[in-house]
């Protein structure tokens, strides 16, 4: 999306770290701390998985219990009667659109 808006034109400056994302350099410095950033993201999933796995042998984490949800799934479609969008019902719940979504499938 960076390398996008600087193809369009757009000039995308990062002004804490005080870097200039425009031109080929630009460019070359995006794409090289987008990879890292990927590398971490991949390696704190892996940490997660490793504690979870080894939580679970331990018994001591078992996850979210089957049939739980993480709102109401009536009072959603309630509200859906009433005329909200599932924007305002995610935030009346206190859940995310996409649950929102799947209460009202």
């Amino acid at each position: 999306m960076l390398c996008e808006w600087c193809d369009k034109g757009l000039r995308v400056v990062s002004v804490t770290q005080q870097i200039d994302f425009n031109g080929t350099v630009g460019k070359m410095l995006a794409a090289v701390l987008l990879g890292i950033a990927e590398m971490e993201q991949e390696t704190r999933r892996e940490r997660q998985r490793a504690g979870i796995a080894l939580a679970k042998r331990k018994g001591v984490y078992k996850g979210r219990q089957p049939g739980t949800t993480k709102g109401d799934p009536e009072r959603a479609r309630t509200l859906h009667a009433k005329g909200n969008d599932v924007a305002e019902i995610a935030r009346a719940l206190g859940t995310s659109e996409r649950t929102v979504r799947r209460y009202l499938a």
